[in-house]
């Protein structure tokens, strides 16, 4: 499986930027649904594919998160970097994707 992984503390309403040179499906994760991602079984997930960056995944709520930038397979060496914006207000946060 080629990705890159960061993980963090984040706070309810964190917003996750990640910026790449190179289109890549963009997944924000608990610990359990990182684990199970990395066993190749089901898991949930916030995010998408990104084909133009920057990508911004909003915090559905405090705690650790996984932040996965999956190549979907392929490979590539990828310019990238991540922040993480601090929350300032209340977001519309969607409903988790299922895998």
């Amino acid at each position: 499986m080629s990705y890159l992984h960061w993980d963090f503390t984040l706070n309810s309403g964190d917003i996750v930027e990640v910026m790449s040179d190179t289109q890549a499906n963009v997944l924000l994760l608990t610990d359990a649904d990182y684990y199970s991602y990395q066993a190749g079984r089901g898991y949930q997930y916030y995010g998408r594919f990104f084909q133009y960056f920057p990508a911004r995944i909003a915090a559905p709520h405090s705690g650790h998160w996984h932040v996965v930038l999956d190549l979907g397979g392929g490979s590539a060496t990828v310019r990238h970097s991540l922040r993480v914006i601090p929350a300032r207000g209340a977001f519309n946060i969607p409903a988790p994707a299922s895998y």
